[in-house]
C-alpha cells in the first residue's frame, strides 16, 4: 500500500485581498523525510504558499498533509504536525522572555511542567541558545532571535518544518548554527520545506528544488536546478560561486564537467583530480581561454563585482 505524501497540493490558487494573483494552479509533493527547497524571485508567492500550510491562509484547490486535507484538521492537530518559522522573528517572538516563547507551544498541549522545561532546554540546545532562556527578545541580536524563533517551533516536536529565509540577514555564526539545526532535522527524519535565496547550502541539504513563479516553473535535483543558467536567470537567481569558480578553472584546462556546487563537492572533485594527476593539477592558458572568461563574465556578471 502507497504512503501518503506529507504534503501534497494540487492546483492551489490564491489572491491576496487587493486582487493581486500570488498564487495560479501550484501542485507539488512532498514525500515523508524529505528536504525541499522552494526557490523564486521576490513576489513568487513563495511566503503565500508556505501559509497556505498551517492554514493561515486558505486559497481554491487542495492542500493536503498526510492525506488530510488541512481545512478538516483541527487547529490543535495543525500546530503539533506542521511548525512554521516565520521570516520576521518578531512575528514570532512576543513573550517577556525566550523560555515564555519557546514554552508558549508546550503549554497549549497541555504537557507537565518537567515536560516543558525538558523541551525547552532541548529545544534551546538544538540552535545553541542554551542560557537564553531569561533574556528578553528585545535585547538580543538579529541572528539570536532567527534561532529562538526556530526553537519556538522545535519545542512543539512536529513532523513538517517549514522554515521561510532561515538564513536572510544572518551574521555567520548565526548561519552557521541555523543550517547545523537543519542538517540535524533532516537526519531525524523530519519532513521540511524551505524558501530560500541562499543557495550556498542548498545544494548539500535539499533532496528536490521547485521553482516558483506564482505557479510551478521547474522541478528536479539542485544539479538539474542550479546548473540550468537560463532558467536561474528567469527566476533572478544565480548559481553558486563555487561552481562559477570551477567555470573559471575549466577555462584554463581543469577539467570540471561535473561542477561541484558546494564547498563539501568542490574538496572531493579537487582530490579525485589530484590522486589521478599525481599529486598535480595542471592548467594552461589557451588562446581562447581569455574569451572563455569574457563570456563567464557576461553570464555570471554579479560574481564578477
Amino acid at each position: 500500500m502507497a504512503t501518503e505524501p506529507a504534503i501534497s497540493i494540487k492546483g492551489l490558487c490564491y489572491s491576496y485581498p487587493g486582487g493581486g494573483l500570488a498564487l495560479k494552479d501550484v501542485s507539488l509533493e512532498i514525500q515523508k523525510g524529505e528536504l525541499i527547497a522552494l526557490l523564486g524571485p521576490n513576489g513568487a508567492g513563495k511566503s503565500s504558499l508556505l501559509l497556505h500550510l498551517n492554514g493561515v491562509l486558505k486559497g481554491a484547490g487542495s492542500v493536503k498533509i498526510s492525506g488530510k486535507e488541512v481545512a478538516k484538521i483541527k487547529r490543535s492537530e495543525l500546530i503539533r504536525t506542521v511548525g512554521v518559522v516565520f521570516q520576521d522573528p518578531d512575528d514570532q517572538l512576543f513573550m517577556p522572555t525566550i523560555f515564555e516563547d519557546v514554552a508558549y507551544g508546550p503549554l497549549n498541549m497541555g504537557l507537565s511542567e518537567d515536560a516543558i522545561k525538558g523541551r525547552v532546554e532541548t529545544a534551546l540546545k538544538k540552535v545553541n541558545l542554551s542560557g537564553f532562556e531569561d533574556r528578553s527578545p528585545m535585547r538580543m541580536s538579529f541572528g539570536e532571535k532567527k534561532k529562538a524563533s526556530l526553537a519556538t517551533v522545535l519545542s512543539m516536536e512536529p513532523d513538517i518544518i517549514v522554515l521561510d529565509e532561515p538564513t536572510a540577514n544572518l551574521d555567520p555564526k548565526s548561519r552557521n548554527d541555523i543550517i547545523q539545526a537543519i542538517r540535524d532535522l533532516k537526519q531525524q527524519g523530519k519532513t521540511i520545506i524551505i524558501a530560500t535565496h541562499d543557495l550556498e547550502f542548498v545544494p548539500a541539504l535539499a533532496d528536490r528544488i521547485y521553482v516558483l513563479d506564482r505557479t510551478i516553473i521547474a522541478s528536479g535535483t539542485p544539479k538539474e536546478i542550479l546548473l540550468d543558467t537560463e532558467l536561474l536567470k528567469r527566476a533572478n537567481l544565480e548559481i553558486p560561486g563555487i561552481a562559477v569558480l570551477f567555470e573559471i578553472l575549466r577555462c584554463f584546462g581543469y577539467d570540471a564537467k561535473d561542477l561541484p556546487l558546494s564547498m563539501g563537492e568542490a574538496v572531493t572533485h579537487l582530490t579525485k583530480t589530484m590522486e589521478t594527476g599525481g599529486g598535480h593539477m595542471h592548467m594552461h592558458v589557451h588562446e581562447h581561454t581569455h574569451e572563455d572568461i569574457k563570456d563567464l563574465r557576461k553570464k555570471h556578471e554579479r560574481h564578477f563585482i
